[in-house]
């Protein structure tokens, strides 16, 4: 950066998120939901397979992943989570035969896909929340969501109004020395000296 106060409005964005397990009722359009899968779908994508796709759920078809949830966990009627929020966001990885692109690095595509759009919807002034479950793997889940024997779902982008007067929560800054190394030194390979007798 030339100019040490100027902030690129990527990083600003990237600082300033933060998961919104409560949101409003208010909802992105899906005229703007596409354009910022758009932008979400130009992540890093080896042989640009695109192994991924995405399943809108509002209304009423959140009461059918209620059902889909409490069948799932052997209950009877339906799970209240989805209601949490007015737009439910389905992650689905969809692997690809390949010979150059393993299975996880396919689930690495559809999960920076997820993680892009829930960055884009929050500086877009959206609450996001990622959240997934044991029942994402449930025959009851999948079939409700229309998977194929090549796919699996990641969960779920909860989507809503930030509300007003939210408190902003806490987090502790990644400490970066931590987590970001160099490679380990090589092993020296001189032989060792004899040993005189």
């Amino acid at each position: 950066m030339s100019e040490p106060e100027r902030v690129a409005p990527a990083l600003e964005a990237v600082r300033a998120r933060r998961s919104w397990s409560k949101v409003t009722e208010q909802a992105p359009a899906r005229a703007e939901l596409e354009i910022l899968v758009s932008a979400a779908g130009r992540v890093a994508d080896h042989s640009s397979m695109r192994p991924w796709r995405l399943i809108e759920l509002r209304g009423a078809d959140r009461d059918r992943l209620g059902k889909a949830i409490n069948k799932a966990e052997g209950r009877k009627g339906a799970s209240t989570k989805p209601l949490r929020a007015p737009l439910l966001i389905a992650v689905v990885a969809t692997y690809r035969k390949s010979d150059k692109v393993p299975r996880w690095e396919q689930e690495a595509v559809a999960s920076g896909v997820a993680h892009m759009l829930s960055l884009l919807l929050d500086e877009a002034g959206w609450g996001v929340l990622w959240r997934t479950g044991h029942y994402t793997r449930s025959k009851a889940v999948a079939k409700l969501h229309g998977l194929e024997a090549n796919e699996e779902l990641l969960g779920w982008l909860y989507v809503g109004g930030k509300p007003p007067r939210a408190r902003i929560g806490r987090r502790k800054p990644i400490e970066a020395r931590k987590h970001l190394s160099r490679l380990p030194k090589p092993k020296s390979k001189t032989k060792p000296k004899p040993k005189k007798s």
